[in-house]
């Protein structure tokens, strides 16, 4: 059993999970900040049982209908299906499993959560596709990636309101905003995973274009396409300071987007070299450093308001 459970974590990169589950968390907590963004175990644990077994099923269709082009390519070539160490049946099996349980999830969460559950499945399936046709595949994976933290809020909330909600708790900015907030929150999610991929994408630059693969990188090259990636995770980081202010956050908010702008800074001196050492600094490490730091100095502004010195 151990032994399947390691070949089906390393078969889905189940260490890249932390890319999108600390916005999720994030955003749950920020929902449920009127109980200091705690929203009960049912909602918290079905929340990470979504998030992983959604991204299981992306990850599992991604490996089945991308086995041809990974085992051509030869930086995918050593992956499970290519090689062997996992059959075609047992990741369809997985798959579907993965994916059956995601919809019991949303159903255990609230009925609106059920209801938007095909939807979801739908973008982060279709994005696996997606190359093979358009060269805005990173625009497609960054929307189904940003429907982490619109279903958390949904999982806490159980509506989508634009509305201000009645609520006598003052401060409480983010109240007030409704569902602009975590729409915010996604549009940085968007920007952020276009950026990153297109940069993960510079390593496929002359395989994707041999075999007919489409890409923003393919399309206008890896220096222009790294300028666009820049671009993208400059106007991530405007979106991130805007969901700050409308959740009135204060001291260990902007102390930590300061950190994050530096990384960012990192992690485009590091893609410009190209070489593998260096993109996958620059796309695992990196990344996976904001997100953590993101859900830390959101948890410190909703979980301990005390400490949310003014800075102005």
């Amino acid at each position: 059993m151990i032994a399947l459970l390691r070949r089906w974590a390393g078969f889905v990169k189940l260490s890249h999970t932390v890319f999108a589950l600390p916005f999720a968390v994030a955003s749950m907590m920020v929902a449920a900040r009127e109980t200091r963004g705690w929203p009960g175990w049912r909602v918290f644990l079905l929340v990470l049982a979504a998030m992983g077994t959604a991204r299981t099923c992306a990850m599992a269709f991604n490996r089945i209908v991308d086995r041809r082009f990974d085992a051509l390519n030869p930086r995918t070539a050593l992956r499970h299906l290519p090689t062997g160490a996992m059959g075609l049946t047992e990741a369809v099996v997985l798959c579907a499993l993965s994916g059956a349980a995601f919809v019991a999830c949303a159903a255990g969460l609230n009925p609106l959560c059920l209801a938007f559950s095909p939807v979801v499945l739908f973008f982060i399936l279709f994005y696996s596709l997606t190359k093979r046709f358009t060269d805005f595949t990173h625009v497609w994976l960054g929307i189904a990636l940003a429907l982490a933290p619109l279903g958390a809020w949904v999982a806490v909330e159980g509506r989508i309101s634009f509305l201000p909600r009645d609520t006598d708790l003052a401060g409480l900015a983010s109240l007030r905003y409704g569902a602009l907030v975590p729409a915010t929150l996604a549009a940085a999610v968007v920007l952020w995973l276009i950026g990153f991929d297109i940069i993960y994408a510079t390593q496929d630059y002359e395989f994707d274009r041999s075999h007919g693969l489409h890409s923003l990188v393919v399309r206008w090259g890896p220096g222009n396409a790294l300028g666009v990636a820049f671009m993208c995770h400059i106007f991530m980081w405007g979106f991130l300071l805007l969901f700050g202010l409308l959740s009135a956050f204060r001291f260990a908010y902007w102390l930590g987007l300061l950190l994050i702008l530096g990384l960012l800074l990192m992690e485009h001196l590091l893609a410009r070299r190209r070489d593998p050492a260096s993109i996958n600094v620059a796309f695992f490490k990196l990344n996976a450093a904001i997100s953590l730091i993101f859900l830390i100095i959101v948890a410190v502004e909703v979980m301990f308001p005390w400490f949310r010195l003014r800075w102005y």
